[in-house]
């Protein structure tokens, strides 16, 4: 199983914020950062503002931050919400002769539900309390400040 590049960078663009949640950090900042596209991200921070994840403030000194504590941002309902919910194959959007019978369908979304109840177990907190991330992230000088959560 593979996820998009948009679930990808909504995970970087939560993991930057949330390590730099002490001031508005922007698109172009974080685009720079990753290497990606800005109009790639706008989509992305867009998404996130309407649920609520990151607030977004217009403007010559704007920027973005995380509209929620970073340890009630739960990392399975944000692959969730940006993959969506459907099948690994969707079997009846092909036309497959074996729909109606097929063994392989029940296991993979067996697979899919054991995958998403690993993500639900870690939230955002989790995965940046992390030196090495933390370092990653705003470089080793500042990684030090950063409180664990």
């Amino acid at each position: 199983m593979q996820l998009s590049r948009f679930t990808d960078y909504t995970l970087r663009v939560l993991f930057y914020a949330a390590i730099n949640n002490d001031r508005l950090t922007t698109l172009s900042e974080i685009a720079t950062f990753y290497d990606i596209s800005v109009e790639h991200l706008r989509k992305v921070v867009h998404a996130l503002s309407k649920s609520g994840y990151l607030k977004t403030f217009r403007g010559k000194n704007g920027g973005i931050q995380l509209g929620m504590n970073p340890a009630d941002i739960n990392i399975g309902e944000i692959v969730e919400q940006a993959e969506g919910i459907r099948p690994i194959i969707d079997c009846e959007h092909h036309g497959c002769r074996l729909t109606h019978f097929c063994t392989l369908q029940p296991i993979l979304n067996k697979a899919k539900n054991a995958f998403m109840t690993v993500l639900k177990e870690h939230t955002l907190a989790d995965l940046i309390t992390s030196k090495s991330m933390q370092r990653g992230l705003i470089g080793s000088d500042l990684a030090s400040a950063v409180p664990n959560s």
